[in-house]
């Protein structure tokens, strides 16, 4: 055979084979992306007997029945768009076939057991993306505020300013929120380790739960009362483990066994038992202009644990703060804490306080939370300024 057939045979081999390479590789780029198709739709993602309670609980959600008829399937809120992210989260998908071959959540309980973690990784990852999945159908840009319902022609205009992203609000907006006592609980834990922190030479200290107080140094005796969660105490003195402090408030006439942290507010500071109330001290008195109410400003000397003492008040509403995140926006959003006065915040956690899963003491800090930053005292505060 001359080169030049020779020559013409190679390259028209080469062109063949370059041919088949690329009929194989669109072959191989169409499979693969019916594939990756295929296990995204909402049928596939549910076809497992583990997902029949996720299923459940999307089912019952707006996001699959609306007035307006549009549904959001399971790939258009776990699934990104973008090309490398979308790889990688099918990838890293592979991980729930090993768990639905292994068991990990295909019994009602084993579900519940891992839920928090799920939901949390979820919630990482959205966090970590800004939402970039819900702002494939959602966009501040497009959304008109003004027709929109009240809680949320409140909330999104603090969101856009805050630049707060859509998971920050909304958890559980698809599924039923996990247990989270928890979370809350481990919260406790870590303030708890930052008042064994706290250094001695503090001179305001705040109560990080339901405190009892003494009137003496003595801890051995019946306590004389208890001081609630975040009550300032102004230190005098300390004793071994004891610290001696001074608890100002406000006091209600004729109601002797309470006193509160602001005028006129119901924000309790301290339950004072039979021989606290002899040992209270009347500073002044003022007559409420708005009710009539006649309220004295008191003060108590109390001696108190310093193990349940901080110094850092921020430390309390951090913890306040990621409670009511984790068990109030699977309905409402975060509500803003200037939406309720100091005295209407105490009808609203006790007409949600069944739908969580708060203990009594948590509940008691997240009451002074919402309270202390309520409309009224951020007016009280300004003008103390």
């Amino acid at each position: 055979m001359s080169k030049r057939k020779l020559f013409t045979a190679r390259r028209w081999g080469w062109l063949w084979v370059l041919l088949a390479g690329a009929l194989l590789g669109a072959a191989l780029l169409a499979g693969t992306a019916t594939v990756m198709h295929k296990t995204s739709d909402t049928e596939f993602c549910v076809s497992c007997h583990s997902m029949q309670q996720p299923l459940a609980e999307y089912q019952g959600s707006v996001h699959f029945q609306n007035t307006k008829g549009i549904r959001a399937e399971c790939a258009d809120c776990h699934v990104p768009h973008q090309p490398v992210s979308y790889l990688k989260t099918k990838v890293m998908a592979l991980k729930d076939v090993w768990g639905e071959m292994t068991g990990k959540i295909d019994t009602p309980e084993k579900y519940e057991a891992h839920k928090l973690a799920m939901a949390q990784s979820v919630w990482k990852t959205l966090k970590e993306n800004d939402s970039a999945t819900c702002r494939s159908c959602h966009s501040y840009e497009a959304m008109d505020v003004l027709g929109q319902r009240p809680e949320a022609r409140q909330q999104h205009p603090v969101a856009i300013k805050n630049g707060e992203t859509c998971i920050d609000c909304h958890k559980g907006v698809a599924h039923i929120l996990p247990d989270m006592s928890s979370l809350a609980a481990a919260g406790a834990g870590e303030l708890t380790s930052a008042a064994a922190r706290t250094p001695d030479s503090a001179t305001t200290l705040y109560s990080i739960s339901t405190q009892p107080f003494w009137l003496s140094a003595d801890a051995r005796q019946h306590n004389a009362g208890n001081l609630m969660p975040s009550t300032e105490l102004n230190v005098v003195k300390r004793e071994g483990n004891m610290v001696e402090a001074d608890v100002n408030g406000w006091q209600q006439d004729g109601v002797s066994e309470v006193f509160y942290a602001a005028q006129g507010k119901r924000i309790l500071s301290v339950l004072l038992g039979d021989e606290a109330r002899t040992q209270l001290k009347t500073l002044s008195t003022a007559t409420d202009a708005d009710t009539g109410l006649v309220w004295h400003s008191v003060a108590l000397r109390v001696w108190v644990p310093k193990t349940q003492l901080i110094d850092d008040k921020q430390k309390i509403w951090h913890y306040a703060a990621d409670m009511m995140s984790a068990n109030c926006t699977g309905c409402h959003g975060l509500t803003a804490l200037d939406r309720f006065n100091a005295n209407q915040w105490i009808g609203v956690v006790k007409g949600m306080a069944p739908r969580t899963s708060l203990t009594q003491e948590q509940l008691r800090v997240l009451t002074q939370y919402v309270q202390q930053h309520a409309s009224d005292m951020q007016a009280e505060k300004t003008a103390n300024q």
